[in-house]
């Protein structure tokens, strides 16, 4: 009987055991489903390295490779211009058979070259002043002819730098010259804020103007120009734009020029209205302004968006060909962006693609093996990376990610297509997207916070029979704005999420196709309800833009909060005394001007930041040991960000200023700590928090 029971007991564990292995296999089975291909077969989740891996190329000591230009010279060679105004011919940069490469000087003492092409047997380096042809006549492997085929006034200010140059379609060689700086962007010499045409003769045509930091150029693979721009005055964010000769590209200071005998442009200073609108707004009653074909949402999508790659025969980057790859100096990063052209105007959504670079990205080619070779540079300019200067070597493993592959638009909402199959139940849940739009002010201002601010319900979801598209009927479109279409619940086939599941497309033109059918079977049943944003203050000339639905304003911060921690008055219990006034200012390179402060605890603080550069700074003290944290959560405000100062809601946020314009100066009243110890202060404007750091030592 004793046995009996034994056996049944023995029995009764043996059927739990087996039903909880058989659970938590099941279990193991759905998160592997979830999991789907960004997981290996022991559960590692598959990330951006994964597909796309960054190898350093080293670099000798001693040669200090800040990355002004790039090119390739042979299969196995690529020369490069640096800032330091040398040129270095570098020989197995893939560095096969496990050999370095090696570097030879082949030319120096240019002033500060940022651009480099090899055209037609030849070197030609775009200086600040002129473009120059360097040949070795002796073949002694060293330039021993600087020829200057064009050059161009200069007044000596730092932020005159020069690009190019690009050999177009026709045969013609392009630069584009940068605006001067002096508290403002302005052309402080004759083209500056202008592209201009050399033939292959060298005669010179003015081509476009309205640039202010044009860093990138590239043709896109029907042979059309394009070029990148940074956020700064009459630029509320950077983005691409397709350049046509004649074009006007929105920053007047260059129209300074068009009364020139040699202009093609009429348009003068005085035509541009600075009344804040956006700039597609404007666009329609002045005539020949040309609106971005894409934006790049600033912080998002990078601070300084850099040089442009088309992905061409040449190139071997996964399954994104014919799109372009753009580099971001600030966040040391690259996106990917892809075109379609709607009534003859460019236009198309912009995602991330790969982070995680050394330094500052200025520029990228194509290897011979179609890798991408990146050059960078952050030496006055500052970036995420930490490295002063480098040459990485970014190449693709094969694996293909599940991602928006592009987006298109329709008459009534967008398609998305994908690299791999989609899961049907996933797509089709509304709950999957979360859709709005927005734009920027076109001023004079440094830069612009973002402005009419807006959630897109979607009306209806189909998705395509070969499911590897998702069509989405939304409420309403706006023409002129950015659309920020996120996709957080998409899953493929295999279960896999979205290596990326975001994307911004820029709505220029809309076309004339079907629209598509609402039935039963498409139709979303219930509302997807967001939680609206608080709406920025409008120009009055913008509020003729429709809503179908109201959008309520978000409750503001508690005001005690905000006084706490920026207080722009001296407080009445002061009786007008403070124990002690700091003044901090800023240097190029990101930097304080002060990094070392010493104060006694509790005493009452005036603190004056000047911002004397030409960017936007702030001031935040934090509490000890936590810069890093609270300069991360400041980048992940993404556009939310300007309205908050790029400060984050956080404990450790102790005071702070606002985000200052260039040239701009405020005064702050505090009570330094009460508790000694070491309080780091930092910019946590994004992508500055990493280099732009200080601490004010509390004593008792």
């Amino acid at each position: 009987m004793v046995l009996i029971k034994i056996m049944m007991k023995l029995r009764k564990f043996f059927i739990i055991t087996i039903a909880v292995c058989t659970y938590m296999a099941s279990m193991g089975q759905q998160a592997a489903t979830s999991r789907g291909r960004n997981a290996d077969d022991e559960g590692k989740v598959l990330t951006e390295n994964d597909y796309f891996r960054i190898q350093t190329v080293p670099i000798p000591q001693g040669v200090l490779l800040e990355v002004g230009g790039l090119t390739a010279i042979s299969e196995g060679s690529i020369a490069v211009c640096t800032r330091r105004g040398e040129v270095w011919i570098i020989d197995n940069p893939y560095m096969k058979n496990g050999l370095k490469p090696t570097y030879r000087l082949f030319a120096q003492g240019l002033h500060e070259p940022l651009g480099l092409n090899y055209i037609r047997g030849d070197l030609y380096v775009v200086q600040r002043s002129e473009l120059t042809r360097l040949r070795d006549n002796d073949g002694d492997g060293q330039a021993d002819q600087y020829e200057t085929m064009y050059s161009w006034p200069l007044s000596g200010n730092y932020h005159e730098y020069s690009y190019g140059p690009l050999l177009d379609k026709d045969g013609n060689m392009i630069v584009a010259l940068n605006l001067g700086w002096n508290g403002n962007s302005e052309s402080l010499s004759k083209w500056h804020g202008w592209m201009l045409k050399l033939s292959p003769e060298f005669d010179m045509t003015p081509f476009a103007t309205g640039f202010r930091s044009p860093a990138g150029m590239a043709l896109n693979n029907a042979g059309d120009l394009f070029y990148s721009e940074n956020q700064g005055h009459w630029v509320g964010s950077g983005h691409i734009a397709h350049v046509a000769e004649n074009d006007f590209m929105g920053n007047p200071s260059g129209l300074k020029w068009s009364g020139e005998p040699e202009s093609n442009i009429s348009l003068k200073q005085a035509d541009i209205p600075d009344t804040g609108e956006p700039m597609f707004e404007v666009a329609k009653r002045v005539k020949g302004i040309r609106t971005p074909a894409v934006w790049f949402p600033h912080t998002i999508l990078g601070i300084s968006t850099s040089g442009i790659l088309s992905y061409d025969d040449k190139g071997e980057m996964g399954p994104f060909n014919g799109q372009l790859f753009v580099g971001d100096q600030g966040h040391s990063k690259i996106m990917r962006v892809a075109l379609e052209r709607v009534n003859g105007v460019y236009q198309g959504a912009v995602f991330p693609f790969r982070e995680g670079f050394s330094s500052g990205i200025l520029r990228l080619i194509w290897g011979a093996d179609g890798s991408m070779f990146v050059g960078m540079t952050s030496r006055g300019w500052g970036s995420t990376g930490r490295e002063q200067f480098g040459l990485q070597r970014l190449s693709w493993t094969g694996l293909t990610p599940f991602e928006i592959h592009d987006i298109k638009v329709k008459s009534d909402g967008f398609e998305l297509n994908f690299t791999k199959p989609i899961d049907e139940r996933t797509a089709k849940d509304a709950l999957s997207y979360k859709l709005s739009t927005f734009i920027y002010k076109y001023h004079h201002e440094y830069g612009s916070p973002p402005i009419n601010q807006s959630d897109r319900d979607i009306q209806a979801i189909e998705v395509s029979s070969d499911r590897m598209s998702v069509r989405l009927v939304l409420d309403s479109m706006k023409l002129g704005y950015i659309h920020e279409i996120k996709a957080e619940g998409i899953r493929s086939a295999d279960g896999s999420p979205l290596l990326h599941n975001f994307g911004y497309y820029t709505l220029n033109q809309l076309p004339n196709s079907p629209r598509l059918p609402i039935t039963d079977q498409n139709r979303v049943q219930k509302p997807v309800i967001h939680h609206h944003e608080a709406p920025v203050a409008e120009p009055k000339s913008t509020e003729k833009v429709a809503e179908k639905t109201a959008v309520a304003p978000a409750p503001e911060p508690a005001v005690p909060e905000v006084i706490a921690k920026r207080t722009v008055k001296m407080p009445a219990s002061w009786n007008g005394h403070v124990d002690r006034t700091i003044t901090v200012g800023t240097l190029p390179g990101l930097k304080f001007d002060v990094e070392n402060i010493t104060v006694k605890a509790g005493s009452k603080i005036k603190l004056v930041f000047n911002n004397n550069d030409d960017m936007l700074h702030n001031f935040v003290l934090v509490a000890p040991n936590t810069a890093d944290e609270v300069g991360g959560l400041a980048l992940k405000l993404g556009v939310q960000g300007e309205r908050v100062d790029f400060v984050p809601k956080s404990d450790n946020v102790l005071k702070h200023t606002s985000v200052l314009q260039p040239g701009k100066s405020e005064a702050i009243y505090f009570n330094a700590p009460k508790t000694p110890g070491v309080y780091p202060y930092v910019c946590t404007y994004p992508g500055h928090y990493t280099i732009m750091r200080g601490v004010m030592t509390v004593t008792k």
